[in-house]
């Protein structure tokens, strides 16, 4: 009954508006409200400081500088060798497994449209098909910094307004097509086992989504905006380098090309993943 009423809830509360609200709370730099906010979310998620760059909360100039803090160089080992692909992202492995033509898998009962996820372009989710695929959640205590998985070349960054559903484990088993309906930014990078996709998926409260060539991507209101990038803006990335970050949490979808290997063993749904761990091993 409480899923019921939280999914409810969700379908009549204005979520963009919300989000705004939040936004505009996560970048205050009014001491006492950062403070406040900063202190009662570090301790309600027991947030692990000791691995931050900066441990001092006092010294965050905003929640949003806080949230998204950088952490010490030895925190996440980007897992080595040319033929392992690293996670992408701290949090748990909602779902991950094989695309079905053009169907991956979301919850049971439920699923979504990679043409749909990556904003109608059929073109380039035929890329992907019967392909593979890897949802992560990131929850709020979560280091929200995303990091490339695999060396590789920008070739397209497609911005896809909607709407902002929570991810939630409950939202996801109960909510049609929610990561092809909320807000998304899909990322098409070109690596030496072809297109490789990271879709950083907005949510509820999610003050906005960011890349590291073009800083904030959503919220906007226009329609699908395609963002090219000619040779002479060549954004290059190499495996475990930072791609974008969300302000305050939501998912990271990957998507992987047909035939490009298999997913370590040991993750399943549910499973807690950290970024840089071993995620995909390429190759039969």
């Amino acid at each position: 009954m409480k899923d019921f009423l939280f999914i409810l809830l969700q379908h009549l509360l204005p979520h963009h508006g919300i989000s705004r609200v939040a936004g505009w709370l996560a970048t205050t730099n009014i001491r006492w409200v950062k403070s406040l906010f900063i202190e009662k979310f570090s301790s309600h998620y027991s947030v692990n400081m000791s691995e931050a760059a900066e441990e001092n909360l006092d010294a965050y100039s905003s929640f949003n500088d806080f949230f998204c803090r950088a952490l010490k160089p030895d925190a996440r080992p980007i897992t080595e060798g040319d033929n392992i692909l690293a996670c992408p992202a701290d949090g748990a492995i909602s779902q991950l497994g094989n695309i079905e033509k053009d169907t991956i898998f979301q919850a049971k009962g439920k699923s979504f449209s990679a043409t749909t996820l990556l904003g109608g372009d059929k073109a380039l989710s035929e890329r992907f098909s019967d392909g593979h695929f890897c949802t992560v959640y990131l929850s709020p205590k979560d280091y929200h910094r995303i990091h490339m998985p695999i060396t590789g070349k920008l070739v397209s960054m497609n911005h896809v307004p909607g709407a902002l559903f929570s991810v939630n484990p409950a939202t996801v088993s109960n909510v049609d097509n929610l990561f092809a309906r909320n807000e998304r930014v899909a990322c098409i990078f070109e690596t030496e086992i072809g297109p490789v996709a990271l879709v950083l998926v907005g949510a509820m409260i999610v003050a906005s989504i960011e890349t590291v060539w073009a800083g904030e991507i959503a919220p906007r209101r226009n329609q699908v905006t395609h963002f090219q990038y000619q040779t002479h803006d060549e954004i290059n990335l190499n495996k475990g380098e930072e791609m974008g970050r969300f302000k305050l949490g939501s998912t990271v979808i990957l998507l992987l090309p047909k035939g490009a290997g298999n997913w370590v063993d040991r993750l399943t749904p549910g499973r807690t993943v950290t970024m840089g761990e071993p995620l995909f091993t390429l190759g039969d």
